[in-house]
């Protein structure tokens, strides 16, 4: 057998290695295992549209590829990132004299069908009713985010998963029985090429080829852990900075601090940082976790989130970073209360639903004689010339207004104190009411 990395004309390796049949299929037995849909579609040759939903490299094309062989359908494939409607209707045209000419149905391949607009979508309904293609969609966003409902409800929605460390292990071992002759990998240097990889097919057999480029320009026949870290440009983790993994990770950081669980708040941290998620952003959403989910059971909490992103702003990376992993640590350990964060839009939504009530005459400002004939201010209680600088009894709503009580403390950290002094003050009003 040839060495597939030494003829210039060769395909990549990912090519090369693509799957001929099912079971070659490496990963998502959850829908290719026995008795799973698509195994199932496969075997009473059911062709159906579907949506494949999941990140690069976990099978997607593939997939619709072996679907186009089993079935014995005209595959056509188009990229939304660089094909309109003029292609669109050429993949068209394609399809119906494939029909015409020789009776063969088509498969019609969209790799990254989220890119297209919703008039770009809605140019495939007729010919999907019409049964005169199968249309096979390819996205990494949320469908149900950025596929057109009439589109989804015409198409089977299939998830895709990351393959494991044991799957990308099993396709490391493939590619060197095929293609890497006389080179050995120590276990550490497979450990670390597989965690590369990140969960990605491609992206593993593409790391195979630089390093075995990079070991035949060393002479190595044996690549090591040191060697590996040495040839390979680290590429970011898996994850578009708009996309939903992106979403995804910020809402485990987020989560993570909320249950107060440092250490799987620094690693979410450090894993979006390591993704290429911009340090600003991230400073940005800590200073919201300080308001929603701390409050003011630590004060300090919001301050120092603030602190630590104007550092970032003074420092920029990597020394920035530590301030900001600093605030990640404390917002993790303090105390929690959202009561701020529910008593905020418990007022908003009272707002929002009630009328425009006038602001009370003793509430309002007098700065001109008319104001003051007319009563503005007049019977205003200063609350510093009140016992303990409290005007008890004293209503602050507008008349008529019902009784509410948006805010309500927690018994956890300041907020407990804050409790016991609202207490009091309530009940200083409760005596001033009875006189």
């Amino acid at each position: 057998m040839s060495d597939l990395f030494t003829s210039k004309l060769a395909a990549p390796l990912a090519e090369r290695l693509r799957p001929s049949t099912l079971d070659q299929v490496i990963g998502q037995r959850h829908l290719l295992g026995p008795g799973k849909p698509l195994r199932l579609a496969f075997e009473a040759r059911r062709l159906h549209s579907m949506i494949l939903w999941g990140p690069p490299g976990v099978g997607k094309t593939t997939l619709a590829r072996l679907m186009a062989d089993a079935f014995d359908a005209k595959f056509i494939a188009l990229s939304a990132v660089f094909s309109g409607v003029k292609d669109i209707r050429e993949a068209i045209a394609q399809a119906e004299a494939a029909h015409k000419q020789w009776g063969r149905h088509t498969i019609l391949f969209v790799d990254e069908v989220h890119r297209f607009n919703k008039a770009q979508q809605d140019a495939f309904l007729p010919y999907v009713e019409q049964g005169l293609i199968t249309f096979i969609g390819a996205t990494t966003e949320n469908p149900s985010f950025e596929v057109n409902a009439a589109l989804l409800s015409r198409a089977q929605v299939y998830v895709l998963e990351p393959l494991s460390e044991a799957e990308l292990g099993e396709l490391f071992d493939r590619a060197c029985a095929a293609a890497l002759h006389g080179l050995t990998f120590e276990p550490g240097a497979r450990s670390r090429i597989i965690a590369y990889a990140d969960g990605d097919a491609r992206r593993l057999l593409n790391l195979l080829e630089q390093v075995h480029t990079a070991a035949q320009a060393a002479e190595l026949g044996c690549v090591g852990e040191d060697f590996v870290g040495d040839a390979l440009a680290r590429s970011g983790r898996r994850f578009d900075k708009g996309g939903e993994a992106f979403y995804d990770q910020i809402s485990a950081l987020h989560k993570s601090v909320r249950g107060s669980n440092p250490d799987a708040a620094l690693y979410w941290f450090v894993r979006m940082l390591d993704g290429g998620a911009d340090p600003l952003y991230l400073g940005r959403r800590l200073v919201r976790m300080a308001s929603e989910d701390i409050g003011l059971a630590d004060p300090r909490a919001l301050r120092l989130a603030l602190d630590a992103l104007e550092t970032y702003e003074r420092l920029g990376s990597p020394e920035g970073e530590l301030a900001l992993a600093e605030a990640v640590l404390y917002l993790a350990c303090a105390p929690k209360s959202n009561a701020v964060y529910v008593a905020y839009n418990a007022a908003r939504d009272f707002v929002a639903r009630d009328a425009s009530r006038p602001v009370p005459l003793n509430l309002r400002n007098a700065p001109t004689p008319l104001m003051k004939a007319l009563g503005y201010g007049k019977a205003y209680r200063y609350a510093h010339d009140e016992p303990d600088a409290y005007a008890a009894g004293e209503n602050y709503f507008p008349e008529g207004m019902p009784e509410v009580r948006f805010y309500e403390p927690t018994p956890r950290g300041l907020e407990s104190r804050i409790a016991e002094r609202l207490s009091e003050l309530r009940e200083l009003d409760r005596q001033a009411k009875k006189k």
